[in-house]
């Protein structure tokens, strides 16, 4: 069951990747962050001291029960239309032989407001070889979606409705970050991508002090699920903020069921701080 995966599940919702998701109403720009024990849906602005961790290459170990299933990098730079991030995704091993993985997503996004704006996806799984390209249009209201099978070379062109503002399924790790957490606290935001829009709920569990490949950190340990499609009640992900200024994710838990995956902070690696 290794291909139902979906390795860039590791930057945040995976549980958004390749489930039939219920479509979400557009709705305003809101001005202010809602938190409750029922917060509206929506992506908020980065405070005024919100930093980008730019030019940090974030690497991490994918565990598939107790096999090294694969490494998994993330990276945020500035760009001329804003912020760029790339992820890459690598089987090693013994899932290696058995399914190969060569994944690579990225996404540009106005880092004034949080949305994303584009998202450009190249997958190798298996035998399989797709491209995805993602236009979030908000002038529209409508993600515009390009599919390509790169051995078939079959195309498919698709359109669908979006809420004012969206975050995809991995610059969304650094949205969660840079909210206001603490245990207790939960907010609900749109994810999307390229179909369906989703609300994911996060809520912070606890305060826990955990050890990775990269060091020993304290930590807030958050909860992610999805609140609509086909993972409603099936999919969860942890994610452990580093509990200081940078909240950086050290670990994250999945668990889907036919498929848990552990994912551990390696290194922060310097790389260029612009493209």
């Amino acid at each position: 069951m290794i291909y139902k995966t979906r390795w860039l599940a590791v930057p945040l919702l995976y549980m958004a990747v390749s489930v039939n998701l219920q479509p979400c109403m557009a709705q305003s720009p809101a001005r202010k962050s809602s938190v409750s024990s029922a917060p509206l849906s929506q992506i908020v602005s980065p405070p005024p001291a919100y930093h980008f961790p730019d030019g940090e290459r974030f690497v991490y170990s994918v565990r598939w029960h107790m096999l090294n299933a694969g490494t998994t990098t993330i990276l945020l730079q500035r760009s001329a239309s804003g912020e760029h991030l790339t992820s890459t995704a690598d089987s090693v091993g013994m899932v290696n032989k058995i399914f190969p993985v060569h994944d690579v997503f990225e996404a540009d996004l106005d880092p004034r407001t949080f949305c994303t704006l584009r998202v450009s996806k190249h997958g190798e799984e298996g035998p399989r070889r797709l491209d995805r390209k993602i236009y979030l249009d908000y002038s529209r209201a409508k993600s515009v979606v390009d599919d390509t099978d790169l051995k078939t070379g079959k195309r498919k062109h698709a359109e669908f409705a979006i809420p004012a503002c969206v975050t995809d399924i991995v610059t969304g790790f650094f949205y969660a970050s840079s909210l206001e957490l603490a245990p207790g606290v939960s907010y609900i935001f749109p994810v999307n991508d390229g179909g369906r829009t989703t609300d994911v709920r996060i809520q912070v569990e606890s305060r826990e002090r955990v050890k990775v490949p990269a060091g020993e950190f304290h930590t807030l340990r958050v909860k992610a699920e999805p609140l609509a499609g086909a993972m409603k009640g099936k999919g969860v992900l942890w994610v452990w903020f580093r509990d200081d200024g940078e909240r950086v994710p050290v670990q994250m838990k999945s668990n889907l069921g036919f498929a848990a995956l552990l994912f551990q902070l390696q290194k922060i690696e310097t790389a260029a701080a612009s493209r």
